[in-house]
């Protein structure tokens, strides 16, 4: 090298001619190479895919223009909407238990309805209450054809057995006719 020749003072000692100084990557410099990374790691793609949120908030989805068919960014009908959150959640049994409680008297007949009660349902369990014992006796004779009609409304298999209890027996530990360390009277009741 001639003396006559200096350096730029843009150029260090360890950069080769041309090359502009490195410094860290930062901000949109960061940014400039994200893009650029990300550009050619999808081949064949001509244009970006913008990512827009979801319309039923179910996360990111491609961004797409709405066309002459439906899609589920349409306004929905309640029943549609109530009809999704019900499959989603698994909620589709619970309610149709429910209802069977609320139809009871519909579902057995209105003579069975009106001296039964369903009480609780669990695990294809259904107990039943009646008013007296001879209706409780009479209800676990019909308790097959119950179980066939119940399950013909609520899905096949949903009522596996009915327990049939009899009526509420009066307690005697307090009142005119309670005596202290008795066993209470020795009758049946029903």
């Amino acid at each position: 090298m001639s003396p006559d020749r200096e350096q730029p003072e843009e150029q260090t000692a360890g950069q080769p001619e041309g090359q502009p100084e490195e410094h860290p990557a930062d901000g949109l410099d960061l940014a400039r190479a994200v893009a650029r990374v990300t550009a050619r790691s999808t081949p064949g793609r001509r244009t970006a895919v913008r990512r827009v949120a979801g319309a039923t908030g179910r996360g990111p989805r491609t961004g797409r223009v709405s066309g002459a068919h439906p899609d589920d960014r349409d306004p929905q009908t309640l029943d549609a909407a109530l009809t999704r959150i019900v499959d989603d959640h698994g909620w589709r049994i619970d309610l149709k238990v429910a209802s069977m409680f609320s139809r009871w008297a519909e579902l057995v007949g209105a003579e069975v309805g009106a001296h039964s009660k369903a009480e609780s349902f669990a695990d294809g369990k259904l107990v039943v209450r009646t008013d007296s014992t001879a209706w409780a006796t009479q209800l676990k004779l019909l308790a097959p054809s119950l179980v066939r009609r119940l399950n013909e409304d609520l899905g096949h298999g949903t009522v596996a057995v009915i327990e049939v209890l009899g009526p509420h027996s009066p307690s005697w530990k307090h009142g005119l006719r309670s005596a202290r360390d008795g066993r209470g009277p020795r009758d049946t009741y029903g």
